[in-house]
């Protein structure tokens, strides 16, 4: 098994980039999710509850800073807020954060038509992973929502695909909740695994064959699996053209149900800091 591809998300709920190579920190890749969108009391918005966040991208520059590309491709350059005052923020466990400037905010904010902040989190090592979901004492992450880094299979992408072509003219399962999908719309396509927002994606194996394992060794860097990862509506937006549907969360309700929710996908935390490129080796 081999690394296919890695890809960071500068802005939490914003675009990824992908990247060949990235370096692994406590709390995650390197330039991933250091960066958040809050509204003016300082609760944080996702592409969950905005989904327009998902048609801006952004790509890390130095200090910490990040480039911000619409989706009409005009840019704006952020820097780091390090001398800022802090500020209240809604993330669990991490309390508060500090504020881009003022141009930086009003500029997103007439883009999504609210008022919004954006906020760099400075200090990753105080967010500690919750031990529901897996979190050993003294793991942190970044402003990501459960795990540090999510890994994916293109083996398991492929069975998904197969399945919902399989599954094209049945009937919803009767119970699916209507609030995990944004549409009624079905693919005419198979679905792309950026729609999962993985750190990692890997192929060979069996399909969903990640989920068996404990820990797994990318490279020379060695992770331990926290939890498998619960999908939401997030996953039903089509990442470019942010059209909403119901796959593939219309299909993991059948065939990858437990607990009331649907799962792909593994996080993981790093047990030591490193390096890992596209085309290591995978070994669980």
């Amino acid at each position: 098994m081999r690394v296919t591809s890695l890809r960071i998300y500068p802005v939490k709920s914003m675009a990824g980039i992908d990247v060949d190579e990235a370096d692994v920190e406590p709390w995650g890749l390197a330039g991933d999710r250091r960066w958040g969108v809050v509204d003016e009391s300082g609760t944080k918005i996702t592409a969950r509850e905005m989904h327009a966040l998902l048609g801006f991208s952004a790509e890390p520059i130095p200090k910490h800073g990040v480039r911000i590309r619409d989706r009409v491709g005009q840019t704006f350059v952020v820097e780091s807020p390090s001398t800022a005052a802090s500020v209240l923020v809604s993330h669990k466990r991490q309390g508060s954060a500090l504020p881009a400037n003022d141009r930086a905010n009003s500029w997103l904010s007439v883009r999504l038509g609210r008022p919004v902040r954006l906020v760099w989190q400075d200090d990753p090592s105080i967010r500690s992973i919750a031990e529901r979901d897996g979190g050993a004492p003294g793991e942190t992450l970044s402003l990501a929502d459960a795990g540090p880094l999510l890994l994916t299979s293109e083996a398991s992408m492929r069975q998904l695909n197969a399945w919902i072509l399989a599954d094209a003219d049945t009937a919803d399962v009767p119970d699916i909740d209507p609030d995990d999908m944004s549409g009624p719309a079905l693919p005419t396509a198979p679905l792309s695994i950026l729609r999962f927002r993985p750190n990692i994606v890997i192929d060979g194996g069996e399909p969903f064959v990640e989920e068996t394992w404990p820990a797994v060794t990318i490279g020379d860097v060695q992770f331990r699996t926290t939890m498998i990862c619960d999908r939401c509506v997030m996953t039903t937006i089509d990442p470019i053209t942010l059209a909403g549907g119901k796959e593939p969360i219309r299909t993991l309700a059948r065939h990858r149900r437990r607990d009331g929710k649907t799962w792909f996908g593994i996080r993981l935390a790093p047990t030591q800091p490193g390096h890992i490129k596209v085309g290591d080796t995978v070994r669980a």
